[in-house]
């Protein structure tokens, strides 16, 4: 699968050790950077990521800073992108099946490496599964991207 994946300063060493173990279990990786530990603003490393699932280039991504909050917060502001913060590997794959996520955001403050490494896995081998509620679901999510289409209930 083709994989973006980025990290601000703070997720820097996390991003290097998944993009390497992406990479040796076969996927194709697009890494948008951070290239070091130089500070650099994760919205920046958030929308080059979110570009990346929009254009194609990309099925999916993973997003990482400190927290997780803030790359998640301004990946979440693009429009057809669906980002969440997982901790536990059944949100991950969860997440996917149901809400048709496409990045994966970790906190790298939060999460250590081990435990990224199974998020990732269980994320990248889950599929949307297309039952009804879920489709309706997300075409609710999709029209919140055009306010002029959200009718209050």
């Amino acid at each position: 699968m083709n994989v973006a994946i980025g990290a601000d300063h703070a997720g820097y060493g996390l991003k290097q050790a998944l993009a390497e173990r992406l990479r040796s279990t076969g996927h194709v990786v697009e890494d948008l950077g951070t290239h070091g530990t130089q500070p650099v603003d994760y919205p920046d490393v958030a929308v080059a990521v979110g570009t990346a699932v929009r254009e194609g280039r990309a099925r999916r991504a993973v997003l990482i800073c400190g927290s997780g909050v803030g790359a998640a917060i301004a990946a979440n502001k693009l429009s057809g992108i669906r980002a969440a913060i997982c901790h536990d590997a059944y949100s991950a794959h969860q997440g996917v099946e149901h809400d048709d996520m496409n990045i994966l955001v970790l906190g790298a403050r939060v999460v250590g490496p081990a435990l990224a490494g199974e998020l990732v896995e269980a994320f990248l081998g889950a599929e949307f599964d297309g039952q009804e509620r879920h489709l309706r679901r997300l075409a609710k999510v999709q029209a919140l991207e055009r306010p002029s289409e959200v009718v209050a209930r």
